[in-house]
């Protein structure tokens, strides 16, 4: 390896390592933002606690790579041309790619590990940091009742309320509450105005103060004798005041570790991606092809293909209702109707149900290109930041990390738009996984050819000038 070449590796790395390093923190601390309520003040272990941060740094490593991949090789050859040693390395008949070739080399073996990081590691780190997340929230359960939906992770009750709220979150509104106990499924139920969850810390409790509702038991299945159950017996009591305590030990005394969800797309890898896609396809279809079917029975498709006109038509009428009597008009109407009605019901209550598998399907087709993509973003955004810094000339963190922003944001953001958009099945998952790589190609492409030309595709003097002019003025009137 030439002097050269070791002096190109090292000047890449230290800044590298350094924006690496920022990155990190900072998405570290993003995500963290995100579930402090969660964590923080919940009585959990400093072990714990950094576990998980252990497993959010290999969340976010793969995304942090090919920021700092940006940004540092817009920093090393913009100072390499701030300082006029680019332009000596030129004048010596050294072109900009043999130039390039060392730090070439080093971003692709930046971009290995990182098709690693993101094949294997983050999988493994999203399965444990959700998993973790989850069962941290169910150690408080407070946390873990969720508005608007029946809440059965309480084990002999579901809970649902329409809002939650309050300083502490322990306030509900609109509550409903079934005991799910044994055999004697819903005996109990309990409707309230309002309601405040009081936990101690340590306890085994969890207790429930309602104000302004009814109490219901049913004793049917109390009754040995068939002649009473049909009397159907119950009792029934309104109250102001009421109090529930619910027994939460199998829940606080869960392993933190256990791993229950590992089925999200985010937790596989190409391999299980593509084997899990496989069976999504083929349920997906499956799904289709009994609706359709089930439909096409249920309006009498087939059976009237294969029926035999016999009815002449010059025995016919143009308008068909005109060829019965007015009672059997209205007949054929409602049994229409109603039929119509029944189809669009069937089809409004699977079609969250079909929204949900496409959407899953889409998920996993678009993760297994996000892997490749994100992968090969290290090497592409090399191209774009070190054509960029040897266009820019400028070094340090100011104008290059401003520029890195830019450009990382422009790539992030249509890379988040074509998931959406590929989620809602509006575009392939090919087409949306590789959205952002598609836009940012030909950018590096230009910016390459005009750095390796020394065409100044950008004249950041021209536009800098004004700027530094206004700063020295206001300096002046300072003094």
């Amino acid at each position: 390896m030439k002097t050269l070449d070791k002096y190109l590796i090292k000047s890449f790395l230290v800044p590298f390592l350094a924006s690496f390093t920022i990155v990190m923190f900072v998405l570290v601390m993003q995500a963290l933002w995100l579930v402090f309520d969660d964590i923080a003040g919940k009585g959990i272990e400093l072990s714990i606690i950094g576990k998980f941060l252990w497993y959010m740094c290999l969340f976010v490593a793969p995304q942090a790579l090919p920021i700092s991949v940006l940004l540092s090789s817009i920093m090393t050859l913009g100072n390499l041309g701030e300082n006029y040693e680019f332009a000596a390395i030129k004048s010596a008949g050294i072109s900009f790619f043999r130039f390039l070739r060392p730090l070439i080399v080093c971003v692709g073996l930046i971009t290995v590990a990182n098709f690693f990081l993101i094949n294997y590691t983050y999988p493994y780190a999203s399965l444990k940091q959700k998993n973790l997340l989850l069962n941290i929230k169910k150690t408080q359960p407070t946390m873990a009742l969720v508005e608007g939906s029946f809440n059965d992770e309480i084990p002999n009750y579901s809970i649902k309320f329409a809002k939650k709220y309050g300083e502490e979150n322990n306030l509900l509104k609109d509550v409903l509450i079934i005991e799910t106990q044994g055999t004697k499924d819903d005996q109990t139920i309990i409707t309230a105005k309002r309601g405040e969850i009081t936990t101690e810390e340590g306890s085994k409790y969890m207790t429930l103060i309602l104000d302004d509702g009814y109490y219901f038991q049913d004793h049917s299945n109390d009754q040995k004798k068939r002649r009473d159950r049909l009397r159907m017996p119950s009792s029934m009591a309104k109250f102001d005041k009421y109090t529930v305590n619910i027994d939460i030990s199998d829940l606080t005394s869960k392993d933190l570790e256990e791993e229950k969800y590992k089925h999200h797309y985010t937790m596989k890898n190409m391999g299980q991606l593509e084997a899990s896609s496989d069976s999504l396809k083929y349920s997906y279809d499956k799904f289709i092809d009994t609706k359709f079917k089930s439909m096409q029975s249920n309006i009498l498709v087939s059976d009237m293909s294969k029926k035999i006109d016999t009815v002449k038509a010059k025995e016919l009428r143009k308008n068909i209702l005109d060829n019965f009597h007015t009672r059997e008009k209205v007949n054929i109407l409602e049994q229409a109707s109603r039929t119509v009605k029944n189809k669009i019901t069937n089809v409004q209550g699977y079609k969250d149900y079909f929204k949900r598998k496409r959407k899953d399907l889409n998920n996993h087709d678009y993760q297994f290109h996000y892997i490749l993509t994100n992968s090969f973003s290290c090497l592409l955004l090399f191209f774009v930041g070190a054509s960029l810094g040897s266009i820019i000339r400028k070094g340090g963190f100011g104008l290059p990390m401003i520029m890195a922003i830019i450009i990382y944001v422009a790539y992030h953001f249509i890379n988040t738009f074509g998931k959406n958009i590929a989620e809602e099945s509006k575009i392939s998952a090919i087409l949306g996984g590789w959205s952002g790589t598609l836009i940012m190609l030909p950018l590096a492409f230009i910016f390459t050819i005009s750095a390796a030309k020394d065409m100044g595709f950008i004249k950041f003097d021209v536009i800098l000038t004004p700027f530094k002019k206004l700063f020295n003025r206001l300096k002046k009137t300072d003094e």
